[in-house]
């Protein structure tokens, strides 16, 4: 039975780390196309991106929990590889956008298939024991790092032969990604753990009300909305940012991405490991949102291109919370409603999404504006550092009062 989970993991452990390197080839160029496509500067760009970002939210929003219902009724193999194909196919849309609107509609298709991160999770939720829940979540993480150390560094060299040659690359990686899966990933959840698909429980808003029958799940879930808005500063205006501020290259962004999937895969993929069992859930959980908010005030006042590298170490290390938070959470549902609650969680991540790229990069070409009196690139980072604090206080207040399962006791 170890050996056969052992071997689970490191399956979806490579088709996430080829999924995510298809992700991160197109990250460092996405600023360049879209500003060639409105004929516009960074700060035009940055507010395309938010409204991008808004039409794929909404549709994972809608799309998510019936994913997610879906792989408790069908199991996760199929469920995820059909999201893996509807990557493949948004990346085609991107690689031949004439106009901003077919990045739109790109945008709109990876939204309605985009659940490999739901998936994934609750294929790990399967597999799991109490004892080495959060440890494998953090495998998670650390295919998401490492995929940011490969992706962003192949896609800033390829950006230079043109913003368009990193999707092509995307989508050929992600759809031999599928054919990979094909072939040799298991199936995680057995006919006997399968739930009947039901439509009451698989919209956005049943997805979400189903949340309140888990104790102790819902005082987390304020603390995660603030967790998943903040994270759209780095995530929404990284790239418009150190393009604004420091005229940074294809290629330089390329390689800042990859020390950020680098640092990732470490935290993640190995500290985790000893942190997690030293300290426990709850502490890990304050540790790291601490961490988060410190890093992201220090990017809101760097003032020279070396000092984004050098923050980025406080701010990954704040990567120990959220397997922390994922391992308490699954650890209050039954095996077979893992997929309904990773897909509310993705709604719920998704709604967020709605909301953050649009603060963010609003806050960015607000503070960036030619005519403005009042040049504050950073006010992204800034205003996402209060949101940690704000997720940590409602966090600490929320566990003093509930009740969760391994919530003392290290994983």
């Amino acid at each position: 039975m170890a050996s056969s989970r052992k071997a689970a993991i490191s399956f979806i452990f490579i088709t996430l780390l080829l999924d995510v390197t298809g992700l991160g080839l197109i990250i460092p160029v996405f600023p360049q196309l879209i500003s060639s496509l409105i004929n516009g500067n960074m700060s035009e760009a940055s507010q395309w991106s938010g409204f991008l970002t808004f039409a794929y939210a909404i549709m994972q929003f809608v799309c998510a929990p019936i994913v997610g219902n879906l792989s408790d009724q069908y199991g996760r193999r199929p469920v995820l590889l059909l999201s893996l194909l509807g990557f493949g196919i948004d990346y085609i849309f991107l690689s031949l956008a004439p106009t901003i609107w077919w990045l739109f509609l790109g945008r709109i298709i990876a939204g309605m298939f985009g659940a490999s991160f739901t998936t994934a999770t609750a294929y790990i939720a399967d597999i799991s024991t109490e004892e080495n829940r959060a440890q494998n979540f953090g495998m998670i993480g650390a295919a998401f790092g490492l995929g940011f150390i490969l992706g962003p560094g192949l896609g800033g060299l390829l950006g230079e032969l043109g913003p368009r040659v990193p999707f092509i690359a995307a989508a050929i990686l992600t759809l031999l990604n599928v054919v990979y899966g094909y072939f040799v990933l298991p199936e995680s959840l057995t006919k006997e753990h399968r739930r009947k698909f039901e439509w009451k429980r698989a919209n956005p808003v049943g997805s979400l009300m189903q949340l309140k029958k888990y104790k102790g799940v819902g005082g987390l879930i304020v603390s995660l909305i603030f967790v998943y808005v903040s994270a759209h500063a780095v995530q929404s205006t990284w790239t418009f940012y150190n393009i604004e501020k420091f005229q940074w290259s294809n290629a330089l962004m390329g390689v800042s991405l990859t020390v950020v999937g680098l640092l990732v895969a470490l935290v993640q993929g190995v500290l985790i490991r000893y942190t997690n069992p030293k300290f426990g859930n709850e502490k890990s959980i304050y540790l790291g949102l601490g961490l988060y908010s410190l890093g992201l005030l220090l990017f809101a006042f760097a003032n020279q291109g070396w000092m984004m590298f050098a923050f980025l170490i406080p701010y990954c290390l704040g990567g120990i919370a959220g397997p922390a938070l994922q391992s308490i959470i699954s650890g209050n549902v039954p095996k077979n409603e893992q997929g309904e609650l990773q897909g509310a969680l993705t709604s719920l991540m998704s709604a967020t999404s709605i909301i953050g790229p649009l603060l963010m990069t609003n806050l960015f070409a607000w503070f960036t504006r030619p005519e403005g009196s009042i040049k504050f690139a950073g006010a992204p980072f800034f205003a996402g550092s209060i949101l940690m604090l704000i997720s940590a206080i409602i966090a600490a207040r929320t566990m003093k009062k509930e009740s969760f399962i391994n919530r003392k006791t290290p994983a």
